[in-house]
């Protein structure tokens, strides 16, 4: 790595070591968490369950009565081991509700798939699958997602939570979502769904997708009612402005000037990706700037081939930063998730500058090829500019870290 890679790279990191759940929740249920006397249970579902789990046996310890119950099903999609984790959920929420116990629920993205059950025995699990593969792969965003989910889940939207209702519940959440869409996360097990969601039918409807769901899914989304209100609190203990805000404090230790692009987190990749690079393009051209952005891009899959949204965002950043090759500016885009994982591949993301194209094409590359079968890993493999952190242990979204130098 050159000099801005480096940099960077040391913003990236310093950022994802700022959202580590362990001592966020630790911190939260010392401070900020005041729970009534009695037996003391807890699920963790998502990517940050094993950290978040930690940290609350950090914090209570032998308070607790049972260990901390993780949901550990499959992901993206929902397996056999989603299933289990459903079950043993409601066993123990059922205990919870016998006992007036309290229940620490401890929530992050990428906890949909993890624990699932159909609101319906005609749903089958080849039926969940196929339409979360296809929910996911649509382009629709997260919210609209999340609307066809709670259509035919028994866990989602708050269902998880109402299977208790006489226990005294408390939810930490690590978010994967936008400030104040905390019942997205995980698909909202434990909230009451957002008041402005939109209908199942009208997602559907919208993305065309009558055809492409099995038809019992079609007949929850059909006829989806409206559930009664979950009780319960919640906190938001680390989301991705926590990250941006870290990123942007560590680059006035590098760089001369910087900003955070808070207003372009979920764009269409294409218009994202302009904005971010017209920005960085038009500030002062004689110092060091470094852009800071988060959230994450929609990114609908083309091809067959390995990537995610942040691989992406880095070759249509390589594609257009190309272009300034040789005019004197020297520039560095990172994309990377903080959960480690980018779509379909084992990379968090990418790191592409001026002279990503023309190594790519020294090696008999195409970057539009690859760009069009979504195969942005294999691109930033060959040129070994992955991003690769492996799984970890959080999930807050996206950063986009993009230097400039003179």
């Amino acid at each position: 790595m050159n000099e801005l890679q480096l940099q960077a790279r040391t913003i990236f990191d310093h950022a994802l070591s700022s959202v580590d759940p362990r001592p966020a929740v630790k911190k939260a249920i010392e401070s900020q968490l005041d729970l009534p006397t009695g037996p003391i249970y807890s699920i963790a579902i998502g990517k940050a369950a094993t950290a978040m789990a930690r940290g609350l046996e950090d914090a209570l310890g032998d308070k607790l009565t049972a260990p901390v119950l993780m949901a550990n099903g499959g992901h993206p999609l929902p397996d056999e081991n989603s299933l289990a984790s459903a079950q043993a959920a409601f066993a123990l929420l059922d205990r919870a509700n016998a006992e007036e116990a309290n229940v620490v629920f401890l929530i992050s993205g990428g906890g949909s798939a993890m624990i699932e059950w159909p609101v319906s025995d005609e749903i089958s699990l080849a039926d969940l699958q196929a339409a979360n593969k296809t929910l996911i792969s649509c382009g629709a965003h997260i919210a609209e997602v999340n609307a066809v989910r709670r259509a035919f889940s028994a866990v989602k939207g708050g269902a998880l939570a109402r299977r208790a209702p006489r226990a005294h519940a408390f939810t930490l959440i690590v978010s994967d979502t936008n400030p104040g869409d905390e019942a997205n996360v995980a698909s909202g097990p434990t909230l009451n769904p957002p008041a402005d969601a939109p209908k199942a039918i009208d997602v559907v409807q919208h993305y065309q997708l009558e055809t492409l769901l099995p038809e019992s899914i079609m007949k929850a989304v059909r006829t989806a009612i409206t559930t009664r209100p979950v009780n319960g609190s919640h906190l938001v203990i680390l989301d991705n402005e926590t990250a941006i805000k870290a990123a942007w404090l560590k680059a006035f230790e590098l760089v001369t000037l910087n900003s955070m692009a808070v207003d372009i987190c979920e764009q269409e990749i294409q218009e994202g990706c302009d904005l971010l690079l017209a920005q960085l393009m038009a500030r002062p051209q004689d110092a060091t700037l470094c852009l800071v952005s988060g959230g994450e891009f929609s990114c609908p899959v083309r091809g067959n081939g390995c990537g995610g949204r942040n691989l992406e965002t880095a070759l249509r950043c390589a594609i257009r930063l190309g272009e300034e090759r040789g005019k004197g500016p020297r520039f560095v885009a990172l994309s990377a998730g903080t959960d480690g994982i980018d779509g379909n591949s084992p990379a968090a993301g990418a790191i592409a500058d001026e002279t990503t194209i023309e190594r790519a094409q020294s090696l008999g590359l195409d970057a539009a090829e690859y760009l069009a079968r979504s195969d942005s890993y294999t691109f930033f493999e060959r040129l070994n500019d992955l991003i690769v952190t492996g799984p970890t242990g959080t999930n807050v979204r996206d950063l986009r870290i993009l230097l400039r130098s003179p």
